[in-house]
């Protein structure tokens, strides 16, 4: 079992930087993969990065590539998105998912824990 709670999501002008965290709880963390995922309004959730269990592998939407940066920490039990550059289409409810796998999915359903979201707001 493992409970994820996202953090850090807010309001921020474009152009601007965030940093999501993800803080998981359980033993499992470092034998997962993670993944961050986005839902804007009246759209379906998409990837957006995803990271190996030990880090070694990072992957990336088109749409973020370049800007985002996803890491962690296992001595931590955390993961972050580190998110320059933003634009208002990064404007969604992000979500931070765990699965028991070395290699971090690209579909949603693949992923077996999810955090409650976080907001991230950027406005024009």
């Amino acid at each position: 079992q493992v409970r994820l709670v996202e953090s850090g999501g807010g309001l921020v002008q474009a152009g601007g930087s965030l940093r999501l965290s993800c803080a998981a709880s359980g033993r499992t963390f470092s034998s997962s993969a993670m993944g961050w995922f986005r839902q804007a309004p009246r759209k379906e959730r998409e990837f957006v990065a995803g990271i190996s269990r030990f880090g070694g592998t990072t992957y990336y939407s088109d749409s973020v590539k370049g800007r985002f940066t996803i890491s962690r920490d296992n001595a931590k039990n955390t993961v972050f998105l580190q998110m320059n550059s933003l634009k208002p289409e990064d404007t969604a409810v992000y979500y931070c998912a765990a699965v028991s796998a070395v290699l971090p999915p690209r579909t949603s359903r693949e992923y077996d824990y999810w955090g409650q979201g976080t907001q991230v707001t950027v406005s024009s």
